[in-house]
C-alpha cells in the first residue's frame, strides 16, 4: 500500500507549530512515512511537545545563531532584497532537516511518549506551508 497526503499548515510567525495529530489521523496500517516539506524557509522536527519551554528556547537559540540581516554580524549577506528574516531562515532550513522518516505500526506513526512532529517556521510574516506525507 502506497498512500500520498498534503497537510497545510498555517503559521503566524517564527516558531514551532505541531501537526501531530493530523498526521496520525492519516496514517494507517504498518510501513514506513515520510514526511518532506516544500519550502527553502522553514524545517521539519520531531522534538518534545510536553513543555513549551522547549520550543521557546529553541527558537531563541536558532534566533540568536542566525539572526536577521539587519545585525552587523549578518553584514555578509548579499541575499537580502526579500527582508531582514529571509537569508536567515534559508541558512536555518539548510541545518535543519527538511524531511523525516518515521515507522507506522498498527496505524500509528511509532513515536516516544513526549515526541511531537513539528514544522519549525523561520520567516516572520504568516505563511501557508505544504508538508507532503508518503506512506509506503
Amino acid at each position: 500500500m502506497t498512500a500520498f497526503k498534503t497537510f497545510e499548515i498555517q503559521t503566524t510567525g517564527p516558531g514551532l507549530y505541531e501537526f501531530t495529530q493530523d498526521v496520525c489521523a492519516w496514517t494507517t496500517g504498518t510501513g514506513l512515512l515520510t514526511l518532506f516539506v516544500r519550502h527553502t524557509s522553514c524545517s521539519l522536527l520531531i522534538q518534545e511537545n510536553a513543555d513549551p519551554e522547549v520550543q521557546v528556547d529553541l527558537q531563541n537559540f536558532f534566533a540568536g545563531l542566525v539572526p536577521p540581516t539587519t545585525d552587523p554580524s549578518m553584514d555578509y549577506l548579499t541575499h537580502t532584497y526579500e527582508g531582514p528574516d529571509d537569508m536567515p531562515a534559508h541558512i536555518k532550513a539548510a541545518m535543519l532537516p527538511v524531511n523525516l522518516t518515521i515507522p507506522v505500526m498498527n496505524g500509528q506513526p511509532v513515536l516516544g511518549t513526549w515526541q511531537g512532529i513539528y514544522l519549525f517556521e523561520h520567516r516572520d510574516a504568516p505563511k501557508k506551508r505544504t508538508v507532503i506525507g508518503h506512506l509506503a
